[in-house]
């Protein structure tokens, strides 16, 4: 059976769950994973539920992750843990926003980088391929904080969470 992935990203419009997503993608793909992703936009321009799925592995035939079957699941915002919790399977990883205290950060918008920071603790691709990843996505004046941002989080989440084979 072919070794496959799933990762659903949640929060809100406006905090950077698309970007993250786009983030994770390229990180795995440098990683040598076929990649697929897929993206739920609510109301994002208003602050509306927003999804991303990510699958990576062997070979990925689907960009949805089915519901119940996400190895891990990231959440940006409080009020999406409870709503997204049926999408992560049993024994899956939750990392919820409460992993990164916000006051840590030179800058709250690298939430969603620090946070993704804390997923690479529970994925198997390598920092480097992330922090690639992450100056390909975002501009280079952002490059430093991002970077800081992604530090933060990784170092918060080692240890705490068991790596989602």
């Amino acid at each position: 059976m072919a070794f496959v992935k799933n990762i659903v990203i949640a929060g809100l419009g406006g905090q950077g769950v698309l970007t993250s997503s786009d983030i994770l993608a390229d990180a795995a793909l440098a990683a040598g994973f076929d990649v697929k992703k897929s993206e739920l936009h609510g109301m994002s321009q208003r602050g509306g539920s927003v999804t991303s799925d990510v699958r990576y592995g062997d070979a990925v035939l689907s960009p949805m992750v089915p519901p119940g079957e996400a190895d891990v699941l990231l959440v940006l915002e409080p009020t999406q843990v409870d709503i997204n919790l049926a999408l992560l399977r049993a024994g899956g990883v939750l990392i919820g926003p409460d992993v990164i205290d916000p006051a840590a950060l030179r800058n709250r918008k690298s939430l969603n980088v620090a946070m993704l920071g804390a997923l690479s603790a529970a994925l198997d691709i390598g920092e480097a391929h992330w922090l690639t990843a992450v100056r390909a996505n975002l501009a280079p004046k952002l490059h430093a904080l991002n970077e800081e941002a992604f530090s933060i989080g990784r170092a918060a989440a080692v240890g705490r969470f068991a790596r989602a084979d």
